[in-house]
């Protein structure tokens, strides 16, 4: 995939702190393992597609267990060129659309924070019609603990994904991202960070029978900085919050995904990671170690 750099913005740092001081990150990221993450553009590919089995043939093998990633895992990119190309499962592809965005993913934590930075290389910009004028670039991430959110386990964040939300074919634009019998009060919910370069601000929020942008109380600060082409996003949270946020404890993993809205994108039209699986002082694809 050919990219080229975005420099009218190389060295704007936008930041947000959510608390009165921001908590001590590490202090040498080139210490912090890294976890290579490959995002692809999914087209209309909801959970009723995926698990019915008309055209997905990977329905069968979802329903005995497999993981997305066990099937897909060295094949996201070439997946993201056949959606983006509107050959597969896109009515209305998008000229100049990026296929696929690669990541770099670290995470470490101190005992009472989960330090995470995401990096990557901005992708040509395409002519996506400015979708959302304020914010040209956002990202987002989000936990789920236990299993309770249907194939979260196995597809990380597509269990909010459904094809009557907005942006989907033919779906109400007031229809917002949901889980199947999502409930906070049940533990049925996603734990939601996000941040937006436009507005300088992040969101703290989950995904239950509705996507809620506010009101989580783990996350500490969000930064973001585009610098010679490449966009490194560093997030802050405490390991416990209140309502809506996961607990993270050390030796346990969590369901872990995370997106990245390019070309001021909405909706459906994102680049989005299969599912992975995030742990603290945990083996899993991510880990966060004591630092």
């Amino acid at each position: 995939m050919k990219k080229t750099m975005m420099t009218s913005a190389t060295g704007v740092i936008f930041a947000l702190a959510a608390g009165s001081a921001l908590a001590a990150a590490p202090a040498d990221w080139s210490k912090v393992a890294e976890t290579n993450i490959t995002l692809l553009y999914p087209g209309v590919s909801p959970v009723e597609w995926i698990t019915k089995g008309t055209e997905h043939g990977g329905a069968r093998v979802l329903r005995k267990g497999e993981t997305c990633a066990g099937c897909h895992s060295e094949e996201v990119s070439s997946m993201g060129q056949l959606i983006a190309s509107g050959s597969k499962i896109e009515p209305t592809p998008i000229e100049g659309k990026a296929a696929f965005i690669d990541t770099k993913v670290q995470a470490a934590h101190d005992g009472e924070n989960l330090y995470l930075r995401f990096t990557w290389t901005q992708p040509a910009v395409a002519d996506a019609g400015q979708m959302d004028e304020a914010n040209p670039v956002k990202i987002a991430y989000m936990l789920e603990a236990g299993d309770k959110v249907e194939l979260a386990g196995q597809g990380g964040c597509w269990g909010s994904c459904h094809g009557d939300a907005r942006t989907m074919p033919g779906a109400a634009d007031t229809k917002t991202k949901y889980v199947k019998d999502g409930s906070l009060a049940n533990g049925v919910f996603y734990d939601l960070n996000q941040w937006r370069s436009g507005e300088n601000k992040a969101y703290d929020g989950y995904v239950a029978e509705e996507r809620v942008m506010e009101g989580g109380q783990a996350l500490i600060s969000a930064e973001g900085k585009l610098e010679d082409g490449v966009w490194t996003v560093d997030f802050t949270r405490k390991l416990t919050g209140g309502e809506g946020d996961v607990a993270l404890e050390s030796g346990q993993t969590y369901n872990f995904g995370f997106a990245i809205h390019d070309d001021s994108s909405i909706g459906r039209f994102h680049h989005v990671s299969l599912g992975h699986k995030l742990g603290i002082d945990a083996e899993a694809d991510i880990t966060a170690a004591k630092q």
